[in-house]
């Protein structure tokens, strides 16, 4: 597939999301854009959170992860799965019945200003970062396979990534992504089933076959429970899992917004639960793609992709769907799902840091409402150039496989979240509020500490994923330490 093909793919599927942003941006108000009035049906959110939640991270570089993990991310899907059912019984019930906008509001009725300002602080910088790992992944892909053709730089590549996102967002809101979110999944999921079913065919095998197969067993290892010191333990993947789950989706705005946009809790909580399996199941089908990906690989001699001189695997599955002679129709399906993947995190992140910045630090409900919409506006075009900002800052910096990168910062910084929320939820303390920033600076700063130092110094143990857990333990302890005696 030529740049200019894929050029002219990406401009007819952008024309499409804009279409959907006019009839459902026409409103164009602070309503529609942070709760779509909540109208929102909930089949029609829990498809688009599929798409949201897998993102360019899942659909790229997951596949690519298999060579070193295997089948082993699946321990960490698993622990996702339960904690989607914690999100939906536990927290769904507390946003609903407080009426939230931004769901950091909660922590001001519990605690106080600080800790609300706190709580919205560590979404934001989560988000960003997030968002921008997201972003990253797709971002270098385009450049490999289109934007250097007509030596474009990587930064132009970013902003123009960004401002097509900006386009169709600015009137909508939430209200644009829930429907535009739905059919960005539905090419994710196209692209990852048809992906497996050309590459089986050149291979020439059956499902069957395949699932039957040797050289499956070269990559099929699923769980890990030899010892405990392993970084990839199934108990540590499985329970750091569930509490990613729990904080990158019960407590981010980006994701509890989509949710706080169906009719009401019931409908939310069929939304969550429903959602839960089918993520499971789509993200078990990028697994296999990723083993077939090595696999038609190793067979063709076709070497992992570099990346200024050095090996990245994220780049196989977009080397073999457009280079390796599979044909047209899996070039056009993997465009459409990686186009999809970009725009169906980046839309949805850029909206809840706007709902964010705007609810939680500028009390935009104080404002007149001419100015609520004006501040709003401004608000989504410097979201905008920060994401640019930080995503190009991380080409500079960025070394290791995006997954996992994304799931280590994750323990950093939805740790003091964590910790916030449960003490809120499960005791009835109130706490001195105006240490609650330090409390969760110095939880950061020992967790940190931790995750640097090597195995040898703690016995041979790895430290992973329950990091996160831990740091939320931390903030939980710190904020007893502090409770008012009153």
């Amino acid at each position: 597939m030529t740049a200019f093909q894929i050029l002219f793919l990406i401009a007819a599927y952008f024309l499409v999301l804009l279409f959907i942003s006019y009839l459902t941006g026409k409103n164009d108000s602070n309503t529609d854009f942070f709760k779509a009035g909540r109208q929102s049906p909930w089949y029609l959110v829990a498809f688009g959170m599929v798409g949201a939640s897998l993102s360019g991270v899942t659909f790229i570089s997951v596949p690519g992860w298999v060579e070193v993990s295997h089948l082993t991310y699946m321990q960490v899907v698993l622990g996702y799965l339960v904690g989607y059912w914690v999100v939906a019984l536990v927290l769904l019930p507390i946003y609903y019945r407080l009426n939230l906008t931004s769901i950091y509001e909660y922590l001001k009725e519990r605690f106080g200003p600080v800790s609300h300002k706190t709580g919205a602080f560590f979404f934001f910088v989560s988000r960003i970062l997030g968002a921008a790992f997201r972003l990253f992944l797709v971002a270098i892909v385009l450049q490999q396979f289109v934007f250097n053709e007509f030596d474009i730089p990587f930064e132009i590549t970013v902003v123009i990534s960004i401002l097509l996102i900006w386009i169709y967002t600015n009137k909508g809101g939430i209200k644009t992504i829930v429907w535009t979110d739905t059919l960005q999944t539905a090419f994710m999921i196209l692209a990852v089933i048809l992906s497996i079913v050309f590459i089986n065919r050149e291979l020439n095998w059956t499902m069957g076959e395949f699932l039957a197969s040797e050289e499956l067993k070269n990559y099929n290892t699923f769980l890990v429970t030899e010892s405990f010191l392993a970084r990839n333990h199934f108990l540590k993947s499985f329970i750091g899992g569930m509490f990613v789950t729990i904080c990158m989706t019960g407590l981010d705005q980006d994701m509890m917004q989509k949710n706080l946009t169906c009719k009401n809790l019931k409908d939310a909580q069929k939304n969550m639960i429903s959602f839960s399996f089918v993520l499971v199941a789509v993200t078990f089908l990028f697994m296999l793609l990723g083993v077939l990906l090595f696999i038609y690989a190793e067979q063709n001699n076709i070497s992992v992709p570099l990346m200024d001189g050095t090996p990245k695997t994220d780049l196989l599955f977009p080397e073999i769907a457009l280079n390796s002679g599979l044909g047209l129709t899996l070039s056009i399906t993997f465009m459409l799902g990686l186009i999809a993947a970009a725009y169906s995190s980046a839309d949805s992140a850029l909206t809840s840091l706007t709902t964010s910045f705007c609810i939680d630090f500028l009390k935009l409900e104080n404002q007149p409402e001419l100015k609520q919409k004006q501040t709003r506006k401004r608000i989504h075009i410097l979201m905008s150039f920060v994401l640019i900002a930080v995503i190009i800052a991380f080409k500079y910096i960025l070394s290791s496989n995006v997954i996992d990168s994304l799931l280590t910062v994750a323990g950093y910084t939805y740790g003091p979240l964590l910790g916030l929320f449960a003490f809120g939820i499960f005791t009835k303390h109130r706490i001195k509020d105006q240490w609650v920033w330090l409390v969760a600076l110095l939880s950061v700063a020992i967790i940190s500490t931790l995750g640097s130092l090597k195995p040898e110094y703690l016995g041979g143990y790895e430290l992973g994923y329950e990091l996160l857990p831990l740091n939320g333990l931390l903030t939980f302890i710190g904020l007893w330490l502090i409770r008012s005696k009153r």
